[in-house]
């Protein structure tokens, strides 16, 4: 048997999610890390004489690398489109690995003054600009690859891998804090985890090298050029909005119960690094649980029902479950109110994601996906705590952050039914 008849057989083998999934984990570390210590970035890249300035200064860094996704998403998706799955997967990988290492190795602001955030900031960027493609890319490949009737299972480990991250990131901190005294982890002590991230990177390369193109791409018969793409995604604008509008509901509840937890319950809550911490490994444990489960049930009762199902459950306990919380804050009620918000995470995005993949026309499927994806993450979910940070603080409501993940849900609601109407409407039409 040819290698490349061959080649299929492999690629549907868990050794293959395993290797098309493992950039994910260097992209979401490196959000994670941080959003962790966005407290300790702020000093010392940010110093303020009001604390709530500095750290808001480093959450809006935080969040303008969401920025750059709309324009990597455009430009990176294209190249994949264009160039195939795997070329496109190994460049962002490489984007990536750069912007965590200038940002690990930037001295502070008291030693080289204004230049110390700017790097900062073209650090997040750059991080930004190869992340607005990395999940759109793993995604599309996942659905290409993906067994008949397992589609919805496959997709699911894109997210659920950027779960590994979420554990990983909070173990290593628990680590930390126990090892190091909290002066030590503000001067720099929090540069650690940025360092671990890129050690990492040459393992994840080798991995990524080890791909092969997907058959769907290697048997198009046309490419399209990047012309072709771009007029292509403005003739399908609208589902790529509708698309934006779904990613909501999961781009601002996963940085809420993930990035944003640490700096909510240590600077809201006055709870302790560690007990944040753990609370944010047994949130990325429980998405890792939920995600590819409930991608296997989306395969089985569909699409819809879940993403229905979940954005209505939202919309009716985010809110009372966020002010139970701070009414009498402690490390038990941090932990139920977070893990039930991963439950309805886990259930609306194990449909989700694949649900976004299989709108997309084929020749736009990457750049059409990030794009969509990148937008939400973008104007939304990027900024999530700073918004949260910036609600609380102009209400004096300690619960406003579960007022935004309602907002959230409305839109993916909306999405939803929009998306599948014009679904039904696309096929009553081919039928006639």
């Amino acid at each position: 048997m040819s290698s490349t008849a061959s080649a299929p057989a492999s690629q549907h083998s868990a050794r293959t999610v395993f290797r098309v999934v493992s950039g994910n984990f260097l992209e979401m570390y490196d959000f994670m890390v941080y959003g962790f210590y966005a407290a300790a970035i702020a000093r010392t890249f940010f110093p303020s004489g009001n604390e709530f300035a500095s750290l808001m200064l480093s959450l809006a860094t935080f969040g303008a690398g969401f920025l750059m996704r709309p324009l990597g998403a455009i430009i990176l998706g294209a190249y994949i489109d264009h160039h195939g799955r795997r070329k496109g997967l190994i460049l962002t990988l490489i984007l990536m690995a750069m912007g965590t290492l200038l940002i690990a190795l930037v001295p502070g602001y008291a030693s080289i003054g204004v230049a110390a955030p700017l790097l900062v900031l073209a650090g997040r960027l750059l991080q930004g600009f190869s992340a607005g493609v990395e999940l759109g890319g793993v995604s599309v490949y996942l659905a290409e690859i993906a067994k008949p009737g397992q589609k919805g299972f496959y997709v699911a480990w894109q997210s659920a891998s950027q779960q590994v991250a979420v554990i990983f990131a909070g173990l290593l901190g628990v680590i930390l804090h126990a090892t190091l005294a909290p002066a030590q982890m503000d001067s720099w002590g929090w540069r650690v985890p940025f360092l671990v991230g890129c050690l990492i990177v040459p393992f994840l390369f080798m991995i990524r090298r080890s791909l092969e193109e997907t058959e769907a791409f290697r048997t198009r018969k046309h490419q399209p050029t990047m012309r072709e793409i771009y007029r292509s995604m403005l003739d399908n604008w609208g589902i790529i909005l509708a698309g934006c509008m779904m990613v909501v509901m999961t781009t601002v509840s996963f940085y809420m119960i993930t990035a944003y937890t640490p700096t909510f319950g240590k600077t809201v809550l006055k709870l302790g690094d560690v007990d944040n911490l753990v609370v944010t490994m047994c949130v990325g444990l429980s998405n890792f649980i939920w995600l590819p489960l409930m991608g296997a049930v989306s395969d089985r009762v569909g699409r819809k029902p879940l993403l229905v199902i979940f954005t209505i459950a939202t919309l009716l306990t985010a809110y009372p479950a966020v002010s139970w919380l701070v009414a009498e804050p402690s490390f038990g009620r941090l932990l139920m109110v977070e893990l039930w918000l991963s439950f309805l995470y886990g259930s609306y995005n194990g449909a989700m994601v694949v649900t976004l993949a299989e709108v997309m026309p084929p020749a736009v499927r990457t750049a059409g996906f990030s794009l969509a994806y990148s937008l939400a993450t973008a104007l939304f979910g990027g900024f999530t705590p700073a918004i949260s940070t910036y609600l609380i603080h102009e209400t004096g409501n300690k619960a406003a952050p579960g007022l935004w993940l309602t907002f959230a849900a409305a839109c993916g609601l909306v999405a939803t039914l929009v998306i599948f109407r014009t679904r039904r409407l696309q096929g009553a039409l081919r039928a006639a």
